[in-house]
């Protein structure tokens, strides 16, 4: 009996767990967008080294300030983000905005750092081989294709937002309580007397 009386309270816990999850998820739904653009900056940021690397060895037109670019608009976009979506009042349009442009521009210098490790790794003369020693450009090339993707997915979760949130509205998170469906309506009018 005691196993039993455990067991249901570990399957209320969980469910209690989720449902306050979905009931801040109602009251902030763009938590889902910040969260793709949180995976974005750390792919990027964590394998920077072998970025930053890239650029050293391929030394192509413009790396250096694509990479620094990615880096400072991945920062500052969680500003904006934050800045944009203030707690409890509408969407600050301005900052949308603001934040559309810093998306787009970090898709930019990313196809334009993937483009140059392409042409270097493909050109006719002086190829750049990726071997044992080299591994860390392929590397690269898939950390900033995965950026690519990521913002993407952060930008089309944005433009998604009215429709989805509404979505996530009509989840049902109230908690019935047993023997409140029988509560006849308490009449206040006659305390006043």
């Amino acid at each position: 009996m005691a196993d039993q009386k455990t067991s249901n309270r570990q399957g209320r816990g969980i469910k209690e767990v989720f449902r306050k999850y979905m009931v801040a998820l109602k009251r902030s739904p763009q938590s889902i967008p910040l969260v793709t653009l949180l995976i974005a900056f750390l792919t990027y940021s964590l394998n920077l080294s072998s970025i930053a690397n890239t650029t050293a060895r391929i030394n192509g037109a413009n790396m250096g300030q694509c990479e620094f670019i990615a880096m400072l608009f991945s920062i500052l976009a969680f500003v904006v983000f934050l800045r944009a979506f203030p707690k409890r009042k509408k969407a600050n349009k301005v900052m949308l905005g603001l934040l559309g442009g810093m998306l787009a521009l970090l898709v930019f210098v990313d196809v334009v750092y993937i483009t140059r490790i392409v042409n270097a790794t493909t050109r006719a003369e002086n190829t750049i081989v990726i071997d044992d020693n080299s591994r860390y450009i392929s590397t690269a090339q898939t950390v900033v294709t995965l950026h690519v993707v990521f913002i993407a997915v952060t930008a089309a979760l944005l433009i998604l937002l009215p429709f989805y949130s509404k979505a996530i509205r009509k989840i049902k998170t109230s908690i019935d309580v047993e023997g409140n469906e029988n509560m006849a309506a308490i009449d206040i009018a006659e305390d006043d007397q």
